[in-house]
């Protein structure tokens, strides 16, 4: 099928050959992992352990009503506390703190399943419901509520292979070493929503993970492989329905209004784990790159292991670091510590010697670049005005939340205005005004 275009998007350089190939796997084990009960959207989970408590490799340590994701130990060992600790979101969210004892003793709570087939599709969401699976690539919905949501909707399920970040090759990572695991995850949510089409959506940055791709396609014709041209942000969400489908998402719906449902490749992996291994996610492969780091690589890290940890084991950071990343350069979150948490939506720990070189004063040269390259057809300048008039009127008039934050309007601002970081305060005001 011939492939669409969205609208908007730039090429930032890609810099993945830093950790492509440099694959060292899975890490060491860690002393202790912390794990917090807020690692998905939606409600925080409760603690179901204390401390003292002896726990098991995949047991169910958090949980919660409504739209939450359990939480499960990533290592058997001893319950050091349950507190408030540290979280990448730069706040600070209760958490159990485990003691590694080094044994990975499994805890007996799932049960592995021989064929998918064999299950209807609302005993594969309790499954993946009970493995504490969210959107792997960083959106962290819990992902039985979103294929809930779309069955018996949609005729096209798009697995997201695009990893269009820059320096991120995590699901890259994943294709080359763990296809049939992508795979048979994918043949899962097909089996659950009976799309007419599926397609395997991936950028023509990654030629190895497309050879892999094609070898273990080869010959099916219920499966697509669509290779795309690197575009940034091709891997969100709306934009790859358009590029796929040609498909339009209105403004504030969700795909399935257009028939369509994407679930990251990564997200894939973990469903096949958790149907047919019994495992929940308690590890994910993890990049750590960048010009600050010793040893560019991609590690299977345990879920809670911290930042400093990990670095350690890609090298450390070198002299004259500057700046450490949660995710990408372009949507990630700067950190101001290292003992913070490896989420399940963590793909990428980036360390850069450069910071932002921003401005004392910066001023809008009203060039229009933002407006050209916003994907989502907004007007960032004055969605950065009206946020700092406090405006929710003329946010909500501008379609403020139809935002996806991707970070295009500020790579290309020539007055290097500070958008998206008043994008994300004026959601915030957004919210706020409108829960009174």
């Amino acid at each position: 099928m011939r492939k669409a275009y969205f609208w908007g998007g730039i090429h930032p350089k890609g810099n993945k050959s830093m950790s492509r190939g440099q694959d060292s796997l899975p890490a060491p084990q860690f002393k202790t992992v912390v794990l917090p009960m807020v690692q998905h959207i939606g409600v925080a989970c409760t603690p179901l352990v204390k401390p003292r408590d002896q726990v098991k490799l995949g047991q169910k340590i958090g949980d919660g009503a409504g739209v939450c994701a359990p939480v499960h130990a990533s290592v058997s060992g001893k319950v050091l506390a349950v507190e408030p600790r540290p979280h990448p979101s730069g706040r600070e969210v209760l958490s159990v703190v485990l003691e590694n004892d080094g044994l990975d003793t499994l805890a007996p709570t799932m049960h592995a399943h021989h064929d998918h087939r064999n299950l209807e599709p609302n005993e594969i969401l309790a499954i993946v419901h009970e493995a504490g699976i969210v959107g792997m690539g960083g959106a962290t919905f819990p992902t039985d509520v979103k294929a809930f949501s779309a069955l018996g909707k949609v005729d096209c399920m798009i697995i997201n292979a695009c990893e269009c970040e820059p320096y991120i090759t995590s699901d890259d990572t994943l294709i080359c070493h763990f296809p049939q695991e992508a795979l048979g995850g994918t043949e899962v949510l097909q089996w659950t929503l009976q799309p007419a089409r599926t397609v395997i959506a991936i950028e023509d940055n990654k030629p190895e993970a497309i050879a892999v791709l094609r070898q273990i396609l080869r010959g099916r014709t219920d499966l697509e492989l669509l290779v795309l041209p690197t575009r940034y942000p091709q891997g969100a969400e709306k934009q790859l329905i358009q590029a796929v489908t040609g498909r339009l998402v209105p403004p504030g719906a969700l795909p399935a209004t257009v028939g369509c449902a994407v679930f990251n490749i990564a997200t894939a992996a973990a469903i096949w784990r958790a149907v047919y291994a019994g495992q929940p996610i308690t590890r994910r492969i993890v990049t750590i790159t960048g010009d600050g780091v010793a040893a560019p690589q991609n590690m299977i890290l345990r879920i809670g292991s911290s930042f400093a940890d990990a670095i350690d084991a890609a090298g450390g950071l070198l002299e004259g670091t500057k700046k450490v990343i949660s995710g990408g350069p372009m949507m990630g979150f700067a950190q101001k510590r290292l003992d913070i948490p490896i989420l399940k939506g963590t793909n990428a720990i980036l360390c850069l010697k450069h910071g932002n070189e921003t401005l004392e004063n910066p001023v809008c040269i009203r060039c229009a670049r933002c407006v050209s390259v916003c994907p989502m057809h907004l007007q960032p300048l004055y969605l950065y005005r009206f946020t700092k008039l406090r405006s929710v009127a003329q946010l909500t008039r501008f379609h403020l939340m139809d935002c996806i934050e991707c970070g295009c309007c500020s790579f290309i601002c020539a007055g290097q205005l500070p958008l998206v970081e008043q994008i994300r305060a004026g959601k915030q005001m957004w919210k706020e005004a409108n829960q009174r």
